[in-house]
C-alpha cells in the first residue's frame, strides 16, 4: 500500500484528529535528536538555529549530527520540554507565531527572545504557566 493510499484509509476510518495525533507521535519517536525537533516545530532555519545559540551553521550541523556539546544539555532539555507542551496544546503549524509573538507577561519579549538571551529555565516556565489551568478555576 502506498502511503498516501493508507493516510486516505486512515483518515476515512478513525478522523483527521485523531491521525494528526498519530503524525505528531510519530514525529516525536521518529526524531533523532530533540534540537532538530525544536528547530522544526518552531519553524527555524538551521542558520536561525545556530545564531540562537550563538554558534556557527558549521558547528550547528555537527551538533545535529553528532549531537550538542554537555554544557548545551541543560538549555536543550528545557527547550525539549516546553517544545513538547506546545505541540501538545497549540497546533503545530500555530507554533512559530506562538514563539515570535512578544507577550505583555514576559515583559514585550517573545519566547524566541527569551531563548536567544540564553534563558531557557524561564522560556519553560513561562510555557508551562500557559497551559496551567489551574490559574483560571475557581
Amino acid at each position: 500500500m502506498k502511503p498516501a493510499d493508507a493516510a486516505d484509509a486512515l483518515v476515512s476510518k478513525a478522523g483527521a484528529m485523531w491521525v494528526r495525533r498519530l503524525a505528531n507521535e510519530l514525529d516525536r519517536r521518529l526524531q533523532r535528536q530533540p534540537v532538530e525537533r525544536f528547530v522544526e516545530v518552531w519553524g527555524l532555519s538551521n542558520a536561525a538555529a545556530a545564531r540562537l545559540f550563538g554558534v556557527s551553521r558549521q558547528a550547528f550541523a555537527k551538533w545535529i549530527k553528532q549531537g550538542p556539546p554537555a554544557d548545551r544539555m541543560p538549555a536543550l532539555a528545557d527547550l525539549a520540554a516546553a517544545t513538547d507542551l506546545l505541540d501538545r496544546y497549540v497546533k503545530r503549524e500555530r507554533i512559530p507565531a506562538v514563539v515570535r509573538r512578544e507577550a505583555p507577561a514576559l515583559r514585550r519579549r517573545s519566547l524566541l527572545d527569551l531563548a536567544a538571551a540564553g534563558r531557557t529555565a524561564e522560556l519553560l516556565e513561562a510555557v508551562r504557566s500557559m497551559f496551567d489551568l489551574r490559574r483560571i478555576q475557581p
